[in-house]
């Protein structure tokens, strides 16, 4: 793939970022299928196949460079930020501290301007 070289690390980190949440996700279908047995339709159910379904736009227009992928990718950035509060709930500080340096991390590096310049196609 040699449209990916020269990408930005803000770019590459959030294509890390969204891979994990894909894996995430993947490690949950198997709760989500064992609830359709009983129920067709829950509610864990509808949240999680549109998690999936945006994330895996958002990764395909990222890597096609498209300019909208900025937005989206910011978007599905801002999964991290209920995922802090619900770290210093359980008491999970460190944990916490790694979430909001992720999320600081992803916001600063998709506003770069070396992202914007990267995501340039129509």
């Amino acid at each position: 793939m040699p449209s990916l070289r020269g990408m930005p690390w803000g770019v590459a980190l959030f294509v890390v970022y969204a891979l994990a949440i894909l894996a995430g996700v993947g490690l949950s279908l198997g709760f989500v299928v064992d609830q359709a047995q009983t129920v067709p339709v829950t509610p864990l159910g509808l949240v999680v196949m549109a998690l999936l379904a945006y994330t895996i736009f958002t990764v395909t227009v990222v890597l096609q460079r498209k300019a909208a992928a900025r937005g989206l990718a910011l978007g599905l950035s801002t999964l991290a930020l209920p995922a802090i509060p619900l770290a210093l709930l359980f008491g999970q500080l460190i944990g916490a501290v790694l979430l909001a340096a992720l999320a600081a991390l992803l916001f600063r590096g998709l506003r770069t301007p070396a992202a914007a310049a990267w995501l340039d196609q129509p």
